[in-house]
């Protein structure tokens, strides 16, 4: 059973950046598809990004093209989102994720493991 947790959320201005954090225990990360997810209010929670060790490379959603950057960390069994130029629409409670599929996947029904969320909030 793997167990995710996420941390980095906050307040923060348009135009400002933010690091979040999904530590991992339970399992290795190597094994998942990990990924993000955010859920604004009033909304269905939608895809961010993916990062695969066994496919290679990354997917992300066209809205956060040129603006997040998912990564890992071996050593310390995490996958971080680096969030720059921030906008209000950013706002959402932002979720880490874990699926066993052999591709990149983007539907919140094809993950299987799921943290409990931080909270992005930007606002001037």
């Amino acid at each position: 059973q793997v167990q995710l947790v996420e941390s980095g959320g906050g307040l923060v201005q348009p135009g400002g950046s933010l690091r979040l954090s999904c530590a991992a225990s339970g399992g290795t990360l190597s094994n998942y598809v990990m990924a993000w997810f955010r859920q604004a209010p009033g909304k269905e929670r939608e895809f961010v990004a993916a990062i695969s060790w066994t496919l290679g490379g990354t997917s992300y959603a066209d809205s956060v093209k040129g603006r997040f950057t998912i990564s890992r960390d071996n050593r310390r069994n995490t996958v971080d989102l680096q969030i720059n130029s921030l906008k209000p629409e950013d706002t959402a409670v932002y979720y880490c994720a874990a699926s066993r599929a052999v591709v990149f996947v983007k539907r919140v029904s094809q993950y299987d493991y799921w943290g409990q969320g931080t909270q992005v909030t930007v606002s001037s």
